[in-house]
């Protein structure tokens, strides 16, 4: 479908006959089958992100911070890492440092960060979670502004700060999200990191809305900046290979990324979302070398030819079709971009359509993340919305600074519907929203999910089921492959209809959600059938699967019961 077609039907012009198979049928209605509630007081989640800001109007100030949930301690249970910053020089007011809280497996978690050797203060902004010396414990990477730090697991309940010895200290950058993916399908993950513009306090540029008072500037005042690849040695030490895989590019600003194979050739390509820049599609050629096709792709520009501002970036199989979707949040007045994939490698953006551009109007989104929640087999979108600027209702009467997050139900026939404000409970409050993910923290079967604020506290939301809908979940490991399994594609037949999850890391914005993938089956009590493709190549089939039970899925010994929900 080209974009003269898509305008057509989104604008009412011929639109039966240009309505794509998958969005036939009658529009169903929303039920309240879940209900998100609010316990980051009584889980013990005590955190509040602090921007630095004390009048000086510096850009990171806008933008932090991230979150993700991690089982740092391999005990079967989702923790949760907070990213914080710190007080810029010259202006100290307190000690702000990261947050690791451990899940107590009753539904509270234990303030851990000392005992763990995580109190440490840095400019953070983001955090990529990976286990990339295949060792049974994930390690962390923060990105900062400045020098981005690496910690490794111990595998004692603390973290060792290798960014130096690894090769990843020497650099100074404004760098926002990052994943591990192992592009070269060696076993060993490698690391991805965006950066977004080349600033520094020390050369600031001064804005101002009525030529007196310094305001926020916006990335156009800004050089663009590259983003980093490195290459994992397997020795736990890594090379910067950007210019040589073809990543190197100073025009872009980047802010999201997230890992898919949009040409389904088995090979891992990556999606960076830039804010005012085209945003990039890297294709990988297989041989260690990378080359943009977000144009040839229909993603690099909206459907009217503009570079928009891509803040964050989520891909899922949202319609069932064995190809991935994606999302992209924007700023205010561009809204949510919505990508089908008809065939391998083209998309179409079909958000008015689908329900999903009107209401992300005059939002400005930032994390996003497709999950299932109501566990009926189709994907839902999230989104985290909060604006940069404290005084944009003076700018733009329709827009507030607090802004409530999206919550798109996805109704099977092409349409989604954003039902917030009857499924959420507290989550429909207006925030100043930013990071954003989601993990299964109390092994329930279903999906909860974690938000950041900008200069303000952290929510935890418990997902209530009410409808009865079962699930399955996955937890795979790697032994050829990386022992993540980052990269293997898992697909469930049930019902005459499919599902797939790929296992990857990144996406939505700053942030990481829980490796294991939970696919919803309704009131499925078995499934007909499991594939699990590995990234090391080669294929494991099970069929006659129980449904509300979790299970290991390991690339050596096969299927393994862990527990049942």
């Amino acid at each position: 479908m080209n974009r003269r077609t898509f305008l057509e039907f989104s604008t009412g012009a011929g639109l039966t006959t240009l309505l794509p198979r998958w969005a036939m049928g009658p529009r169903t209605q929303a039920e309240p089958s879940f209900q998100l509630k609010d316990v980051t007081t009584q889980a013990g989640i005590d955190f509040r992100h602090n921007s630095g800001a004390y009048g000086g109007k510096f850009l990171p100030e806008t933008l932090g911070s991230g979150c993700a949930f991690l089982d740092y301690d391999a005990d079967g249970y989702q923790d949760i890492l907070l990213v914080n910053s710190m007080d810029w020089p010259g202006h100290k007011r307190g000690r702000s440092t990261l947050k690791l809280y451990k899940n107590n497996r009753n539904g509270t978690f234990s303030d851990v960060t000392r005992v763990a050797g995580l109190d440490v203060e840095l400019y953070g902004m983001g955090i990529a979670v990976s286990d990339y010396n295949n060792d049974g414990f994930p390690d962390i990477l923060i990105t900062c502004v400045g020098q981005n730090r690496l910690f490794r697991n111990t595998g004692k309940g603390t973290f060792q700060d290798v960014t130096k010895q690894s090769g990843l200290g020497g650099r100074q950058a404004f760098s926002t999200s990052a994943l591990w993916f192992d592009y070269d399908r060696d076993g060993h993950l490698d690391l991805f990191v965006c950066n977004y513009v080349n600033w520094s306090p020390e050369h600031d540029v001064f804005c101002s809305l009525d030529g007196k008072n310094k305001s926020y500037c916006t990335p156009e005042a800004y050089r663009g900046e590259t983003c980093w690849l490195f290459h994992n040695r397997g020795n736990g030490t890594f090379e910067d290979v950007t210019a040589a895989s073809g990543i190197f590019d100073t025009s872009s600003k980047s802010l999201g990324v997230a890992m898919l194979d949009f040409d389904q050739d088995g090979w891992p390509d990556l999606f960076v979302a830039n804010d005012t820049q085209p945003n990039k599609l890297y294709r990988n050629l297989r041989n260690g070398k990378f080359k943009d096709a977000a144009v040839e792709a229909g993603l690099a520009f909206s459907a009217d030819g503009k570079a928009r501002a891509g803040m964050g970036v989520d891909v899922g199989d949202f319609e069932n079709s064995g190809r991935p979707g994606i999302a992209i949040t924007n700023f205010d007045n561009e809204m949510v971009g919505l990508y089908r994939s008809p065939s391998a490698g083209q998309f179409d953006d079909v958000s008015i359509f689908a329900g999903v551009g009107g209401p992300s109007k005059t939002t400005l989104g930032f994390g996003c993340a497709f999950a299932d929640l109501d566990l009926d087999g189709r994907l839902d979108l999230i989104v985290a919305n909060g604006h940069i600027d404290d005084t944009v209702r003076n700018i733009r009467g329709n827009v507030g600074y607090a802004q409530p997050p999206h919550l798109f139900l996805n109704l099977g026939n092409g349409k989604f519907q954003d039902v917030a404000g009857t499924h959420g409970g507290d989550f429909a409050t207006a925030r100043v929203g930013r990071g954003l993910a989601f993990a299964d923290f109390d092994r329930d079967g279903d999906v909860d999910l974690l938000l950041t604020t900008n200069n303000g506290p952290a929510y935890l939301f418990r997902n209530d089921i009410r409808s009865g809908n079962r699930s399955l979940r996955l937890h795979l490991t790697g032994t050829k492959s990386n022992r993540d399994a980052i990269g293997a594609v898992v697909r469930i037949y049930h019902g005459g209809e499919n599902q797939m999850r790929t296992v990857r890391g990144g996406s939505s914005y700053l942030s990481q959600s829980e490796l294991a993938a939970t696919f919803g089956v309704g009131k499925a009590d078995r499934i007909d059938r499991l594939t699990v493709e590995w990234p090391g190549g080669g294929t494991q089939e099970f069929k006659n699967i129980s449904t509300g039970k979790a299970y290991e899925v390991s690339e050596s010994k096969g299927l393994i019961e862990v527990y049942e929900f």
